[in-house]
């Protein structure tokens, strides 16, 4: 059976599902982390339900197949089985790693009770934060499927002078040789900006359903 990671590892190298109009099911890399890739024409839900329930539910809404698996009812219907909630629609960004070292003066945080920290940690394993002393913060983790995922911040003082798109460089020279991925919501286009100035190529779309809360 296809795995989460072979799909995302692929999707990283530009290899993409065949856009058949199809969707797949796999099952979740982890009881953290289940939802929705939309990629084009075709789609993947991760979930460790049954994938007839995915399939009839899917043939039930109301919408063209293509847009199904993304459509608010099929969403809403997918948490009301799990009991899982979802915040927003992500665009997903990934980009390669790059050599040599941030031109940023990143200092890294240890205290696991900063609260860039403990957010990071509801979604992302091994979560690793650093501080730029021009005033931002940048946090890379194993998120879905054990990806390596960056996420920016900016104070809002220091805004429209590059610091996002530095940060979202320094994730690419941080990374260890692989890819970076980033999720951006789709209306968020100052961040949507910047990772795409760093080198991030957007690939799909994302809904993520995290247990709890």
């Amino acid at each position: 059976m296809e795995k989460l990671r072979d799909i995302l590892d692929a999707a990283a190298r530009g290899a993409f599902p065949p856009p058949d109009g199809t969707t797949t099911v796999v099952p979740q890399d982890s009881p953290r982390d289940a939802g929705v890739l939309a990629f084009t024409a075709h789609s993947v839900v991760f979930t460790d339900e049954d994938p007839a329930w995915v399939y009839d539910t899917l043939a039930a809404t109301p919408a063209d197949p293509l847009a199904a698996p993304m459509h608010p009812s099929f969403l809403a219907a997918f948490m009301a089985r799990t009991g899982r909630r979802t915040d927003t629609i992500d665009v997903m960004t990934v980009a390669g790693p790059l050599p040599g070292k941030p031109v940023l003066a990143l200092r890294e945080i240890g205290d696991p009770t900063h609260p860039r920290v403990v957010s990071s940690l509801l979604r992302r394993d091994a979560v690793r934060v650093w501080t730029a002393p021009e005033g931002g913060l940048l946090v890379l983790g194993r998120g879905v499927g054990g990806r390596l995922e960056a996420a920016v911040e900016v104070d809002a003082g220091v805004r429209r002078r590059g610091l996002g798109r530095r940060l979202a460089t320094a994730a690419r020279q941080l990374a260890g040789g692989e890819p970076v991925w980033a999720q951006i919501s789709a209306g968020n286009a100052r961040s949507l900006r910047a990772f795409q100035a760093a080198g991030y190529r957007a690939v799909g779309s994302e809904a993520l359903f995290t247990a709890g809360g």
